[in-house]
């Protein structure tokens, strides 16, 4: 038995969802149940021809197989990148209390603001290997490079309209999240997140195998009304993320 750690923000946890569940070799999942795995555990349940197991800590988790592969998902908050110190310390440390338990780990992060721009360095202590979904040479720069597909699409799109937002089935569901931090609007203070948002022009819809434009452009309605956004389309790709995946699992088998 193989086990292999998922480590991932909740922006990319229909991503992660969509890829389990389509993969035959995976025999048994386990998800670290808390306030940020609801999805997740949703949709892979309704997905995955395997019904995981959810479990309060890592300190209960025993192989549920001798044979094939198991995977253990550590969903973590969306947002920790507005603050660079917060999230490296974070994802530092979920990594660490997983090592153990795990003979790699997968990270659902990029570079984040650099946040893990020395990955290497950062988990050079690690018992086992920790990979992060890379473009080319390179780790992603964020969930938006990691879905639009690499670094030269990102900035082929931020070159024809600097004021863009990137909207991808996560920042569709936690956009308020994103810019409230947990307030609402009225108390977040409405007027300063449009100041901020002055220079934006559109919303670059993404859409993959895991949201649809349609669903996407419905998700985001409200934010584009607020902002005074218009709607735009490219095509996003989960590549990058099964390149990864692909990758960690062949370190492990």
């Amino acid at each position: 038995m193989a086990v292999l750690g998922i480590i991932t923000c909740e922006i990319l946890e229909r991503e992660f969802a969509h890829l389990l569940a389509g993969d035959p070799q995976i025999q048994a999942i386990t998800i670290l149940e808390n306030r940020f795995s609801q999805v997740l555990t949703e949709t892979i349940t309704r997905q995955a021809r395997i019904k995981p197991r959810t479990l309060a800590s890592l300190a209960d988790f025993t192989p549920a197989s001798l044979v094939g592969l198991e995977v253990i998902i550590r969903v973590m908050k969306v947002g920790l990148h507005s603050i660079i110190k917060d999230l490296q310390h974070e994802v530092i440390l979920a990594a660490t209390v997983m090592a153990p338990y795990v003979d790699a780990i997968l990270l659902g992060y990029g570079l984040c603001g650099n946040a893990l721009k020395d990955h290497d360095d950062l988990f050079s202590d690690s018992p086992v290997p920790v990979f992060l979904p890379m473009d080319g040479d390179h780790p992603v720069d964020d969930c938006i490079g990691l879905i639009i597909g690499g670094r030269e699409n990102y900035y082929e799109e931020q070159c024809k309209v600097a004021g863009t937002m990137f909207i991808n089935s996560g920042f569709m569901r936690h956009w308020k999240t994103v810019f409230y931090k947990g307030r609402t609007a009225e108390k977040y203070g409405i007027g300063i997140l449009k100041r901020l948002m002055a220079d934006y022009e559109r919303s670059l819809l993404l859409p993959t195998a895991v949201a649809s434009e349609q669903e996407l452009a419905s998700g985001v309605q409200e934010f584009n009304k607020i902002f005074g956004l218009r709607t735009e389309v490219r095509r996003g790709t989960l590549d990058l993320l099964k390149q990864a995946w692909n990758s960690a699992k062949q370190s492990v088998q």
